[in-house]
């Protein structure tokens, strides 16, 4: 059983985040592409899929990369890891 502290729960921890965070990339990407051009009622005067596809899919990326970051630095923290900046 390897403690919490180990290299080998580092790396399985920042894989999980990394994956969890790449399927929400993924889904919204699909999900944005896929049904964007059917949702056709207007928001703030623009057509909800082009307003989807332009600005709500590219504020939840950015919301992904700061979560990331945020959590990295978490982890990093809990692990005894010094901040790389």
């Amino acid at each position: 059983m390897s403690r919490p502290d180990t290299p080998a729960a580092y790396w399985s921890q920042t894989l999980r985040l990394s994956a969890g965070l790449l399927g929400l990339w993924l889904l919204v990407t699909l999900v944005v592409c896929l049904l964007g051009p059917s949702l056709r009622f207007n928001f703030f005067g623009w057509p909800f899929g082009f307003w989807a596809t332009a600005q709500g899919a590219l504020l939840v990326f950015c919301a992904i990369v700061w979560v990331y970051a945020l959590a990295m630095d978490r982890l990093d923290a809990a692990h005894g890891r010094p901040a790389g900046d």
